[in-house]
C-alpha cells in the first residue's frame, strides 16, 4: 500500500496523455486520487440572463468526464466525481481519505485563479500548480508575461525564434487502485436544469467528448484522410467535415493537449509532406496560446465593457435586437446561416465567428459582452481565453485591434460560400434561390417569389439594417478622439 495519498484534480484536462499532475504524482509512488467537480456555479446564468453553460456544451462536458472515468478504470482506478463547488469537496477528502497534496493544472483568468486560491486557503495540505493548456510553457518563452508584446506578430515572431515546444508527458500505462470510497456519478443534463436536445441530421460532423474521440479525429484528419496537407487553403470554408481540423472541442477541454497535436504535426512533415498547411496548424496553436498568455498578463480587463485597451464606447443593449441576431433573423442569410449552425450543433466555423462577431457590434452597435456570453453558452469548444481575447478584438476594444475594422458580409460570403451552398445547408427557406440572389434575396422581384414560393417579410426576414448605412452611422458613434 502506498504510503502517501495524493488528489488530482481534474478540471479542463480530461486527458491522461501529457498530463503533468498527474504524471508527477505517480513519480512520487504515492496512491493517486482523481476527482472531478460538477462546479454548480458553472451551470448558473450569466449577467445577461443566458445558461452559463448550454446544453450542447454540458452534453460534450459530460461525455468528456464518462470517457476519462472510463480510461482511468481501464488502468486500474477510477475517478471520483461530485456535484458541488470544489473548495467545499476537496477539504472533505483531505480529512477522509488523509491526503498528502493536492495536484492540478493551474488557469489564469480570475474566476479560476479565485477558485484556484479559494481550495489552497480551504486546506492544510501542499497544493501544486502545473501549467498544461498551451503549446510553449511561459517559462520557454523569451519574454515575461507581464512584457509580453500586446501584438500577435511581434509575439510570434520572438517566440518562433527564441523558444521550443517540450515533449509531451506519456499516457501512463497502469494506475493505483482506489481507496474505498463513494465514486459519485456524472449529472445529467436534467441535474444541471437543462433540458436534452435531439441532434441535428444537418451536422456535418458528430462532436463526440473525451480524449478517445479526440484522438481518433487527429488520426483520422491527419493521417487516414490527409486533409493536413491542404488545411491552410480549406480552413476558412464553412460546409463539411474536414475543411478545418475541428480540434478545438477538444483542446478547450483539455481531451487533447497541444502539444500532441503539434507532434502528430511534426511527425507528418517527417513522413508525407511539410509546407505551408503544416506550418499553419503550428500557426493556429499558436494564436491559442497568446490568447492565454494576454489573459493572464490583462486579468479581469479581459471581461470589462471597455474591454483591453479601455475604451468608453456607447454600446447598445437592445434585446430584441440582440435576440434577432442569435435566433438567425436578420435578414442577412450568411449571417443568420452562421447563427442557426451555432443554436443547433454548438459549433460554427472561425471565419463565421468573425463574421456574426462584426454583424453584431459594427452594424448592430450591441454590446459586445452580449455576444461573447451567447458564445460561453452554446460553444462546445468554449475556451475563455479565445473567445473573450477573440471578442475584444473584432469589437475593437482588444489590443490587437485596427480602427473600425469590420467585415463586408455580402463580400465575405461571395468569398467563402460563392455558390450558397452552406446558406441553403441552414437556411431552408431559400434552397430554391439561386446562387446569383441566395446571399441577397431581398433583391428577389414579386414575381421571382412567387415561382419559388417564397415571401419575403414572412418566410424570411427582410435585412433589419442597411449594410452600409448601419456601418457609417457606428463608425460615427465609435469614433474615437482625435489625439
Amino acid at each position: 500500500m502506498a504510503s502517501k495519498r495524493i488528489l488530482v484534480w481534474f478540471r479542463n484536462d480530461l486527458r491522461l496523455h501529457d498530463h503533468e499532475p498527474l504524471t508527477k504524482a505517480l513519480r512520487t509512488r504515492a496512491q493517486v486520487i482523481p476527482l472531478y467537480c460538477f462546479d454548480p456555479r458553472h451551470f448558473a446564468t450569466t449577467s445577461f440572463g443566458f445558461a452559463k453553460t448550454g446544453v450542447m456544451r454540458s452534453q460534450f462536458l459530460r461525455e468528456s468526464v464518462a470517457n476519462l472515468q472510463h480510461s482511468l478504470q481501464s488502468l486500474g482506478s477510477n475517478l471520483i466525481v461530485r456535484y458541488d463547488r470544489p473548495e467545499v469537496v476537496i477539504p472533505q477528502f483531505v480529512k477522509t481519505l488523509d491526503l498528502s497534496a493536492i495536484y492540478f493544472h493551474q488557469e489564469v483568468t480570475h474566476e479560476e485563479k479565485a477558485l484556484d486560491q479559494a481550495v489552497e486557503a480551504a486546506v492544510p495540505i501542499p497544493c501544486h500548480r502545473f501549467w498544461g493548456a498551451t503549446l510553449y510553457h511561459p517559462d520557454d518563452l523569451p519574454i515575461e508575461l507581464s512584457q509580453l508584446p500586446e501584438l500577435f506578430t511581434h509575439f510570434r515572431k520572438q517566440v518562433e525564434q527564441q523558444s521550443t515546444v517540450r515533449p509531451s508527458f506519456p499516457k501512463p500505462t497502469s494506475l493505483p487502485t482506489l481507496p474505498e470510497v463513494d465514486l459519485g456519478s456524472i449529472p445529467t443534463l436534467a441535474d444541471l436544469n437543462l433540458i436534452p436536445v435531439e441532434s441535428d441530421p444537418r451536422t456535418v460532423l458528430t462532436f463526440k467528448g473525451g480524449e478517445t474521440a479526440g484522438r481518433t479525429r487527429i488520426h483520422d484528419y491527419v493521417w487516414g484522410q490527409d486533409c493536413l496537407r491542404r488545411y491552410k487553403q480549406t480552413r476558412n470554408e464553412m460546409l463539411g467535415a474536414n475543411y478545418s481540423s475541428k480540434f478545438s472541442p477538444w483542446l478547450a477541454l483539455g481531451c487533447l493537449s497541444p502539444r500532441l497535436i503539434y507532434e502528430h504535426v511534426k511527425a507528418y512533415e517527417t513522413e508525407r509532406v511539410k509546407n505551408d498547411s503544416t506550418y499553419w496548424m503550428v500557426f493556429e496553436l499558436l494564436w491559442r496560446d497568446f490568447f492565454r498568455f494576454i489573459a493572464a498578463k490583462h486579468g479581469a480587463h479581459l471581461f470589462r465593457r471597455s474591454g483591453l485597451r479601455g475604451l468608453s464606447f456607447p454600446w447598445q443593449t437592445d434585446t430584441d435586437v440582440f435576440d434577432r441576431w442569435r435566433q438567425g433573423q436578420t435578414g442577412y442569410p450568411l449571417v443568420d446561416a452562421n447563427m442557426r449552425e451555432l443554436l443547433s450543433t454548438g459549433f460554427m466555423s472561425n471565419r463565421s465567428r468573425q463574421n456574426v462577431a462584426s454583424f453584431l457590434t459594427k452594424n448592430l452597435g450591441i454590446n459586445w459582452q452580449m455576444g461573447a456570453e451567447w458564445f460561453e453558452s452554446q460553444l462546445i469548444d468554449y475556451d475563455v481565453c479565445s473567445n473573450w481575447g477573440n471578442w475584444n478584438y473584432t469589437a475593437g476594444v482588444g489590443n490587437d485591434a485596427r480602427e473600425f475594422r469590420y467585415f463586408n458580409i455580402l463580400k465575405q460570403a461571395r468569398d467563402y460560400d460563392p455558390k450558397g451552398n452552406y446558406v441553403r445547408h441552414w437556411l431552408p427557406e431559400l434552397s430554391k434561390v439561386p446562387r446569383t440572389k441566395v446571399h441577397e434575396p431581398w433583391r428577389l422581384t414579386a414575381e421571382e417569389q412567387t415561382r419559388l414560393g417564397l415571401q419575403l417579410g414572412q418566410d424570411y426576414p427582410h435585412p433589419m439594417v442597411d449594410f452600409q448605412q448601419s456601418i457609417a452611422i457606428n463608425k460615427q458613434r465609435f469614433a474615437l478622439p482625435k489625439k
